[in-house]
């Protein structure tokens, strides 16, 4: 285990890390990645790809007691900067009836597993991320209880419904996030860099949000089924999201698009861009679907939240604004803030569930930066304030000597 008086940048674990969303933006931020746990390993494999020198675990936390997980990691309480995670709460989803979530929904308890560990680790900074629901489910019940936990152990607790595009990722995504400090500090949410154009005022207004071409326009053109896992870019990059994920990269991965069954190909050829399901001829249509299925994306729009189905045309909007066939794993992971050089592992709907379930780095990097940001400004503060006090208290002596 490294020393860890010796290391140079604040110190990062992530829980539930899936193929390591929160930790890109982390690590984009300026933190070490110490480990990633989570109970998947197939993405964990994709994390262990693109973190080499962080530790992968593959973990159920549920069952693997925070202070068997502090001795095999060496750790001391307090000893990590922050500690980050985005429990799966199936049960809050939207996408289950309403009849079907219930308070003490297991598929929630990993909530609760992720305080256990906040309180055994204590770090210096908590950032948690759920789904929307989450934030008010149940009578705010699961709120009340993080909230209750966390300042029992000293915490202050921020909390946000956010909405990914008002960050610069080219997706309109609505998330809960939960952020929390032990120095007494109550940590505020980063200011939106990005805006709707429509209600764009004052002297300076924000950029727009970033549109689906903007994100991907600059990615080879395909036919499905065709692609390469490594390939070259089809044009130099044309707007500011463009250069921000290829940040120096010379190659695109995972861009394949999937070979569409005929009836699928049929139907998505049939669709202008902006159209779906409702617009499909009538030897074409499907008896029941999302409202989005076999929707083509334009390249004017923000994009709908990325799921983990988004390699299925039938399940969402995923249609490519020009080419006939669905988005590749690169398009998908663009579109959910992830930069080029993040390669993912394993199969094509492995990946999809990887990109889908991920956070998007981009926001979780900006809400690290700004976490960090006022904890450094808190602590040169305090510094700076102990310092005039000793002043002070010497001058004073010398006053009464």
């Amino acid at each position: 285990m490294r020393n860890m008086k010796d290391r140079q940048k604040p110190l990062a674990i992530d829980l539930f890390c899936g193929c390591g969303g929160i930790s890109t933006g982390l690590a984009a931020a300026g933190f070490e990645i110490l480990a990633g746990v989570d109970s998947e390993p197939n993405y964990l494999s994709s994390f262990s790809h693109n973190f080499p020198h962080a530790q992968s675990l593959q973990l159920d936390l549920a069952k693997y007691s925070p202070q068997d997980f502090m001795k095999a990691l060496q750790l001391a309480p307090g000893e990590v900067d922050l500690l980050a995670g985005g429990p799966p709460c199936q049960g809050f989803s939207k996408n289950v009836p309403r009849k079907n979530r219930y308070l003490d929904d297991p598929r929630n308890h990993l909530l609760k597993s992720f305080l256990d560990y906040c309180e055994v680790l204590l770090p210096r900074l908590i950032l948690m991320e759920n789904v929307a629901e989450m934030k008010n489910g149940f009578q705010q019940a699961y709120s009340e209880e993080l909230f209750s936990r966390l300042h029992q152990a000293g915490y202050m607790v921020s909390h946000e419904v956010v909405n990914a595009a008002d960050y610069g990722v080219p997706q309109r995504r609505r998330r809960a996030f939960f952020i929390a400090s032990r120095d007494g500090l109550r940590l505020a949410f980063p200011k939106p860099t990005h805006t709707n154009p429509t209600s764009q005022q004052g002297l300076f207004p924000l950029p727009g949000y970033v549109t689906v071409w903007e994100a991907i326009g600059d990615l080879p053109s395909l036919k499905h089924g065709e692609g390469q896992e490594v390939c070259e870019y089809q044009s130099a990059p044309f707007s500011p999201y463009q250069r921000l994920v290829r940040n120096c990269t010379n190659r695109v991965t995972n861009h394949v698009a999937r070979y569409l069954q005929p009836t699928q190909y049929e139907r998505l050829d049939s669709l202008q861009p902006g159209e779906g399901l409702k617009d499909l001829p009538l030897h074409l249509q499907t008896k029941s679907g999302y409202s989005g299925a076999y929707g083509r994306l334009t390249k004017e729009m923000i994009a709908p939240t990325i799921t983990r189905w988004v390699f299925h045309p039938g399940s969402g909007r995923w249609g490519h604004p020009i080419d006939i066939r669905t988005l590749t794993i690169r398009e998908a992971a663009r579109i959910q803030g992830f930069p080029d050089r993040f390669d993912f592992v394993g199969s094509f709907t492995q990946r999809a569930g990887q990109v889908g379930n991920a956070v998007p780095p981009l926001l979780a990097q900006r809400l690290a930066e700004t976490m960090w940001h006022q904890v450094v400004s808190f602590d040169n503060s305090a510094t700076n304030f102990s310092r005039s006090s000793w002043s002070l208290a010497i001058g004073k002596e010398k006053v009464t000597a």
